[in-house]
């Protein structure tokens, strides 16, 4: 077999599809690989070039084939979908990947080190728990409202709604005190991992940086710093806005600009912590009655009085994001602008 210059890599669990085409272009190879056949496979074949979907072990995967020496390139999806031909095969997937990555202005995604996706496990547990927790407090608030127990929405009203559980007729018990007990245990799991989260943060010296922000905390500096890839592929503060999904999505045609809601692009954890950390700052202004006097309202404060709440949210997020874009690319700590 002729050496490629350049492979595409059609990820999978168990059989993996292989593409790969010398520098002129030409097919010099096309074939499935087994799970154990694939760094066998790679080992035999001198550096070259290799493009991998950004999915799942797709990082795992693309740092076992550059320690082989080759070079990996991670491209979203979504990019490599309009280079397939026609269909849905293996096949056809390698070979849009194997001419995607050649495009010089394709773009990728930096490959994440194995102690970064390790801090990302923890972060997504928590989700995966407070998730569970909603949906338990649904159960038990739903189960009560059919015996006409009415409890107030909210995590903080959970001691209320253990407490009208406890007075169901016997019949009710058991069902409700075994979602009463998976709740408080629940509960348990969220408070270790996030003081697992907190040992980390405090760990780490960027996400202390980056808790400085306001609106930042303890769980959104930990998953920025853990989440972040090289800020370097980034031009700009925007850039990396956009990349987080809040900016406005463009539909212009024809001389015309037109914006429309943002994109909600890129990961939507990290766009949910900005949102958050956004509404906090926002009740903890609206909650003040108005302005110290001999104080000017300040750029929140008038957005405020012109724009619905969530809109500025949204737009104070995409500055925080912007915030922390710079912190990262050329590091200290933040420092509020002078009045």
């Amino acid at each position: 077999m002729d050496q490629p210059t350049t492979v595409g890599l059609d990820l999978a669990k168990n059989v993996f599809q292989v593409h790969g085409v010398d520098a002129e272009g030409t097919i010099v190879c096309r074939r499935q690989l087994r799970r154990s056949q694939v760094l066998v496979f790679f080992t035999r074949l001198s550096p070259c070039l290799v493009g991998m979907e950004a999915c799942a072990g797709a990082h795992h995967w693309a740092r076992e084939l550059a320690g082989l020496g080759h070079e990996v390139r991670l491209m979203p999806p979504a990019y490599v979908k309009p280079y397939v031909k026609r269909g849905k095969t293996d096949a056809a997937d390698a070979e849009a990947i194997c001419e995607a990555v050649t495009r010089p202005t394709m773009r990728f995604v930096p490959v994440k080190l194995a102690e970064r996706q390790a801090a990302l496990l923890d972060h997504k547990a928590r989700d995966f728990l407070v998730r569970q927790r909603t949906q338990i407090v649904n159960t038990i608030r739903a189960h009560l409202g059919e015996f006409g127990v009415v409890v107030a929405k909210g995590i903080h009203n959970v001691d209320r709604l253990l407490d009208a559980a406890c007075d169901m007729p016997n019949a009710a018990r058991p069902a409700l005190d075994m979602l009463s007990d998976q709740l408080r245990d629940t509960q348990a799991r969220i408070e270790d991992v996030t003081a697992r989260i907190g040992e980390m943060q405090g760990e780490d010296a960027l996400a202390r940086r980056l808790a400085t922000v306001p609106g930042v905390g303890t769980i959104s500096s930990s998953a920025f710093a853990a989440t972040t890839p090289d800020v370097a592929a980034f031009r700009s503060a925007r850039d990396y806005a956009a990349w987080l999904g809040l900016t406005p999505k463009a539909h212009s045609s024809g001389g015309k600009e037109r914006l429309g809601r943002i994109s909600k692009a890129g990961n939507r954890y990290l766009r949910r912590l900005l949102y958050l950390g956004a509404m906090a700052q926002i009740s903890a202004r609206r909650g003040r009655r108005e302005v110290a006097s001999g104080q000017a309202p300040d750029w929140l404060d008038r957005m405020l009085v012109r724009k619905p709440v969530k809109v500025v949210a949204v737009a104070l997020a995409n500055r925080m994001a912007r915030t922390i874009w710079a912190l990262i690319a050329r590091g200290g700590s933040y420092r509020a602008a002078p009045a």
